[in-house]
């Protein structure tokens, strides 16, 4: 472990070890790229927390090598989530299904976080290149035009250390004190409700529902989940008048849910009261300094949400910061982070303010006029937007597959498609195409590390057809970086892409 006086200077610093953190951890470990992670707890907190993710991040966690492992801490969200009144009629329904999604994995999946967090920390186990210290709290964090300095408290020492490093991500929650150096302001986007979480091991099968149960009841709001294996979870909204002491106390905990479970049939594992926020930072970079996960947005739980962001954040992160310091792009290149991040974020966060909105209602009247709108025209179904990245940096944006992920097909060698492509920005084209670009832009592909496939398999070509496209350019993030009809649109695609500090080099002799 670096001491006080030796540190080296890492490529990235990353302050937080939640699964933010452990994410973009394994991305930069995995790219070589030298890791520090600072943590202020001795270990991962045991209990609960976040239960949802999405296809996406378990492409993401493919990407890590670590898809088999979390496919076996998880179980896929196939029965969806049914949005209910008070006398059990259903008004909305998000969908579940058993096939695997655009991304080559079911929509959602539900875990226990304390399982997820080992297996990502276990995954940096695999790279000498980090270097984990636990129980180290940051103090203060400066940066000047060449490095940023971080000043930490080991806590088993008692001792005031500093590290150096050429970029610091501050993945440490709500209360980021990185933020706080960056002095970067939260806007508030509408809802801040405080609900009881109450979490349950079953003991013994029960009759409950297979699905998530939103249960939009004015006398007193609440969400259902069936977690993974016998684990079980009620979120309770907290009422005017509520006695929250009282409140989280086992005899008023087991009322409320006695419709469902007894203590005969569970036993208690978790029960707290937490403020559900809506918040989004202004300024996600400043200078050195970056942002990712619940340091820069928070989300009420209603989409399950909150830990999918953070995720990518550090897939949108981390390949940026790989292309930096190993000399592919200059450093303006984060200057895309926020502008292509946060209107998806803003996008999800104002969705959950919304239906918590239809959750929330409280007023029996509004209540009545809500279910009979409902009644009206059936049981509404709904699926989350498409991931959509904003910013200036994606060509050809009018067409609707730029700034969206690639989907991955299984290939007809019986590969997935990210197993070909590794984390490498990649064309994939005709070869008639491709063979008529210039020298020149060959050259950029190769001096930016790029994969050019020419003979991609029919469940790609069968995209480009759909999408009446001849090539389409792929980031490491699989995001569309823009697509081309022909050689002359491709030669102009390429001229956009990040140009390396070699050839600006050479460019200004």
């Amino acid at each position: 472990m670096p001491d006080t006086d030796s540190s080296p200077v890492f490529d990235v610093a990353i302050v937080g070890y939640g699964p933010t953190g452990a994410t973009l951890a394994n991305l930069l470990g995995s790219a070589g790229l030298s890791v520090l992670v600072i943590e202020k707890e001795a270990d991962i907190f045991p209990l609960p927390r976040a239960i949802h993710f999405d296809g996406e991040v378990m492409r993401i966690f493919q990407s890590l090598g670590l898809k088999q492992e979390a496919l076996a801490i998880s179980r896929p969200g196939i029965q969806g989530m049914h949005f209910v009144n008070a006398a059990n009629e259903t008004l909305m329904i998000r969908g579940g299904t058993a096939a695997l999604g655009p991304h080559g994995c079911a929509n959602n999946y539900y875990f226990h976080q304390p399982e997820l967090e080992a297996l990502l920390r276990k995954g940096c186990q695999r790279f000498a290149n980090v270097t984990v210290c636990l129980e180290h709290e940051l103090l203060s964090v400066t940066q000047d035009g060449t490095l940023a300095t971080l000043s930490v408290h080991k806590h088993s020492t008692h001792q005031a250390v500093t590290f150096q490093a050429r970029y610091v991500v501050g993945c440490d929650g709500a209360r980021s004190p990185v933020r706080k150096a960056m002095g970067s302001p939260l806007v508030d986007l509408g809802l801040r409700q405080p609900w009881l979480v109450f979490d349950v091991v079953l003991k013994r099968d029960v009759a409950l529902p297979a699905h998530t149960v939103q249960i939009c009841d004015p006398a007193r709001p609440m969400t259902f989940c069936n977690v993974t294996g016998n684990r079980r979870r009620w979120e309770i909204m907290v009422m005017p008048g509520d006695d929250h002491e009282e409140l989280v106390k086992p005899g008023s905990l087991w009322k409320l849910v006695s419709r469902w479970v007894t203590p005969a049939d569970a036993q208690l594992e978790r029960a707290a009261i937490y403020t559900f926020h809506s918040v989004i930072a202004t300024g996600w970079r400043k200078g050195r300094l970056l942002l990712a996960g619940d340091a820069c947005h928070q989300t009420p739980p209603f989409l399950g949400q909150g830990m999918c962001a953070g995720i990518r954040d550090a897939a949108n992160l981390a390949w940026k910061l790989e292309a930096i310091t190993q000399g592919r792009a200059t450093d303006a290149l984060l200057d895309s982070y926020e502008e292509e991040r946060s209107p998806h974020v803003r996008s999800l966060i104002e969705l959950a303010v919304k239906l918590g909105g239809i959750i929330q209602t409280t007023d029996p009247a509004e209540a009545k006029a809500r279910d009979e709108k409902f009644a009206a025209g059936g049981p509404e179904i709904f699926e989350l937007p498409a991931q959509s990245l904003g910013g200036s940096h994606f060509q050809n944006a009018s067409h609707k597959a730029v700034g969206r992920p690639f989907p991955q097909p299984r290939l007809a060698d019986g590969r997935w498609l990210d197993e070909v492509l590794g984390r490498r920005m990649t064309v994939m084209g005709r070869r008639d195409v491709i063979a008529r670009v210039s020298t020149e832009v060959k050259r950029q592909w190769r001096d930016l590390d790029m994969q050019v496939l020419d003979t991609p398999d029919n469940a790609v070509n069968d995209w480009l057809q759909t999408h009446q496209v001849a090539a389409v350019i792929i980031r490491p993030d699989r995001y569309v970086l823009g697509v081309a009809r022909n050689a002359q649109e491709l030669e102009d695609l390429s001229r956009h892409l990040p140009a390396p500090h070699k050839l600006r080099e050479e460019a200004a002799l």
